[in-house]
């Protein structure tokens, strides 16, 4: 099945797509909307007046007012009548995110999520987190917000990590630590 994005490429929208396609997270500006998969839909509402839609990773992602401005900036400057919508439903998730964004952030030192961690039956909500047995090599905190998966260092390469703090620099990160080249780095969360 063709995404709205797909079927409109070649048509009416596609100047629109290629301008949007130049706006990067504010939060993470080496990634695009497209590419983090914010950017969701550009289409026409019921009015006729184009819509484009974006979807926050965060419920409460400060970024959203910016993106939407953004956005907002794009479509004026396109000579565009237009709208931004937000869409919370369906929820975003790392699963939308592009290979060349996961690429993209460990280049810039964020350890990506895991592909298909949504679909692995990682809960999307994690509301309490769940005590685990400590293994001998981690502190009994560390224990406790350990993802289920190795999270690798996109300094050195390295899946000897740990997290040492569940809240990172932003809402969506939490802050790891190397335990080989000993460097703190962020970790994007999966959803």
């Amino acid at each position: 099945m063709l995404s709205q994005r797909e079927r409109e490429q070649g048509g009416e929208f596609a100047p629109l797509w290629q301008a949007l396609d130049q706006l990067t997270d504010p939060e993470i500006p080496v990634v695009t909307l497209r590419e983090m998969g914010i950017l969701r839909d550009v289409r026409r509402g019921a009015d006729g007046r184009v819509e484009v839609v974006i979807t926050p990773t965060y419920s409460g992602c400060p970024a959203m007012e910016q993106i939407a401005g953004d956005v907002a900036a794009t479509l004026r400057a396109e000579g565009v009548e237009g709208r931004v919508v937000t869409q919370l439903a369906p929820a975003w998730t790392t699963d939308w995110m592009t290979e060349a964004a996961r690429e993209k952030l460990r280049a810039y030192g964020i350890a990506p999520p895991r592909c298909g961690a949504a679909s692995a039956g990682e809960a999307v909500i994690q509301f309490a987190i769940k005590p685990r047995a400590s293994r001998a090599d981690q502190t009994s905190a560390s224990s406790l917000f350990d993802t289920q998966y190795p999270v690798t260092c996109p300094l050195c390469g390295s899946t000897h990590t740990t997290e040492t703090s569940h809240f990172g620099s932003t809402a969506c990160k939490a802050l790891y630590r190397c335990l080989e080249c000993m460097e703190p780095f962020d970790h994007f969360k999966p959803i």
